[in-house]
């Protein structure tokens, strides 16, 4: 099951409504989250403050999850029973946090803030293993709070991006791992080694995102598409501000990322180079085979809204620069 609801706006008490309707449609919380668990929410705060945002609109409407989302989820997971909340993210600067409204949100949610590039408060990384059948990485250097928590939740922006085609709650987690130990050499202020070489990156970067998907599984996922940008995942390019007026969420993340996918007009199960899919695998296709869900619509109950009624077709990175 993947619900969807229309949303207009970042009104907290209204967005709290719809939220609630979402995880009301999926049968609750109670399979999620026991009273005293622990629960990390992973946003997308991709690039920081390396990027200016279009003139007119904010990060957090166009490209980076927005703040209210976040506090609409942890007020329910709160009521769920969660002991403890952690908004995660391997932030690109220190003020990132503050920069976007996560210290406001933070504090009546009393959640802890947690910058995943580092692995305060504990004494060091821990080595998180993919499992049988890894692609790229047997293991990942987390944050152990990562392997600490009892719910891991994804809350994503719906995004295209140039060489993943789009980026939803699987792809959020490429923000788990510290930067400084995945460049490919000092001068890159990103993952770069997930990437690997120009030539590397359409089969790696998919592969990167399975191997980090199994390394640490998803029980919630949260797509944010109220207002976002069609393509590209940051400002640059062909990126432009646009308003669908949707969220997506789901307990499977492949089934809902591939319901956003359908949404934004594309089909969730083509093979590239075929829109979104233009320069990278179909990692959707690949998780579908591995047996982490399906990307196949036919398979996939959508409770709430239909995909029809939120459909808004978006444009494909074409252009990085």
């Amino acid at each position: 099951q993947v619900a969807i609801v229309q949303a207009v706006d970042y009104e907290p008490e209204r967005l709290r409504q719809q939220v609630r309707l979402m995880l009301d449609a999926l049968g609750g919380l109670s399979d999620v989250v026991h009273s005293g668990d622990r629960v990390a929410i992973k946003v997308n705060l991709t690039g920081g403050s390396h990027f200016a945002p279009p003139a007119g609109v904010s990060a957090t409407e166009s490209y980076l999850t927005h703040p209210e989302v976040v506090r609409a989820l942890g007020e329910l997971l709160r009521d769920a029973g969660a002991r403890e909340l952690f908004i995660v993210e391997a932030v690109y600067d220190g003020e990132s946090y503050r920069l976007f409204g996560y210290e406001e949100v933070a504090k009546p949610l009393a959640a802890t803030l947690i910058d995943l590039n580092g692995f305060h408060p504990y004494s060091g990384f821990v080595s998180a293993s993919v499992g049988e059948g890894a692609f790229i990485y047997d293991t990942f250097s987390f944050n152990p709070i990562l392997e600490e928590v009892d719910a891991f939740v994804s809350v994503a922006k719906m995004k295209c991006h140039f060489e993943c085609g789009v980026t939803h709650s699987m792809k959020n987690l490429i923000g788990l791992v510290p930067a400084k130990e995945y460049r490919l050499d000092e001068t890159h202020w990103w993952r770069s080694a997930l990437h690997g070489q120009v030539n590397e990156t359409k089969t790696r970067l998919p592969r990167v995102i399975l191997d980090l998907n199994r390394a640490r599984p998803i029980h919630l996922a949260l797509i944010d598409g109220i207002k976002t940008a069609e393509g590209g995942e940051v400002p640059w390019g062909t990126f432009h501000p646009v308003q669908p007026g949707v969220m997506i969420a789901g307990k499977n993340p492949v089934a809902t990322d591939a319901i956003a996918t359908a949404a934004m007009g594309f089909d969730p199960t083509v093979e590239p180079p075929a829109p979104p899919f233009l320069r990278g695998d179909n990692y959707l296709n690949m998780a579908h085979e591995l047996g982490l869900g399906t990307n196949c619509l036919e398979e996939i109950e959508v409770v709430g809204a239909s995909v029809d009624d939120v459909l808004y077709e978006f444009e494909p990175s074409r252009q990085q620069r």
